[in-house]
């Protein structure tokens, strides 16, 4: 009689899967701590100083009854305002010519306009002032020439020569996303528009315009918020009377050490920076930037 060999039975799955050692996984939210220790730290905590400062007694009502912050609030609105209705413009015209007016160079303007947005602002206020200033290149010439006394380019030192820089320098913001808009545009509606008799100027209001829109809302939005806190600009233009809510700020603190007061604008300045932030996610989400 053959003896039966007994198998040993195979353990059930359950009790399988329970003696194979198991990996430690960090938890998600365990990554998350360090880089939020960093903006604690280096960013939120002061934002908090700087909120529980300007929080003083009467600090406000103080601030807000001066007429040095009516003036710079008025002053900051309408610098920015008319700094980007002025990119908007230029930025649209340049954009057009580098896309679609064939020229040698074109290409290489449009890389130019990529290292341009990596120049700090005072870079080219100091050029302006090289040319335009009280002892620059046009001054120069001009008295070199009429032998008079001093020149007659001495608007740098005006909002007008605020605004000037200002455009100067934040049009390439707005360049830069309608030469992307309009490399994306098809050709053969601007061939179509062409054969059937459109004059250049009814292509561009038509054709080129409509497609040109979220690109010029996306730009002129971020230059209205890098306006409304630029202080290098003004600063090295030297601009008599012409006061910005950073210009504020630094005169507050700096200058007078009145640092609760300097903390309520800084508060305010922040505020409408973060508003018009806030602005320009969503007009950017639309125009797919």
């Amino acid at each position: 009689m053959a003896s039966a060999s007994t198998a040993p039975a195979s353990a059930p799955p359950a009790v399988a899967e329970a003696r194979r050692p198991r990996s430690r996984t960090v938890p998600t939210w365990v990554w998350a701590l360090p880089p939020i220790a960093v903006l604690g730290v280096v960013f939120l905590y002061p934002l908090g100083l700087v909120v529980q400062e300007s929080l003083a007694p009467g600090a406000y009502a103080d601030v807000f009854a001066s007429a040095s912050f009516r003036d710079a609030l008025v002053t900051t609105v309408w610098l920015a305002v008319g700094a980007t209705v002025g990119c908007l413009v230029l930025g649209f015209v340049l954009a057009l010519i580098v896309a679609f007016v064939p020229f040698p160079g074109a290409k290489a303007v449009s890389r130019f306009i990529d290292v341009f947005l990596s120049f700090p602002s005072f870079l080219i206020t100091l050029a302006l002032l090289f040319v335009y200033g009280t002892v620059g290149m046009a001054n120069g010439l001009w008295t070199g020439a009429t032998g008079a006394a001093e020149g007659p380019f001495h608007f740098l030192t005006t909002p007008w020569g605020v605004l000037l820089a200002e455009i100067t320098y934040f049009t390439p913001f707005v360049m830069r996303p309608l030469l992307a808009a309009f490399s994306q545009l098809d050709t053969a509606q601007l061939e179509v528009a062409s054969s059937l008799g459109a004059r250049p100027a009814r292509i561009v209001r038509k054709v080129i315009l409509p497609e040109a829109l979220p690109a010029l809302a996306a730009g002129g939005s971020l230059v209205l918020v890098m306006c409304l806190n630029e202080f290098g600009i003004v600063l090295f233009t030297g601009a008599k009377g012409v006061t910005t809510l950073p210009m504020l700020v630094y005169s507050k603190a700096i200058l007078e050490s009145d640092y609760a007061a300097a903390c309520v604008v800084a508060v305010v300045n922040v505020a409408i920076s973060v508003g018009l932030y806030a602005v320009y996610r969503v007009v950017s989400k639309r125009a797919g930037a």
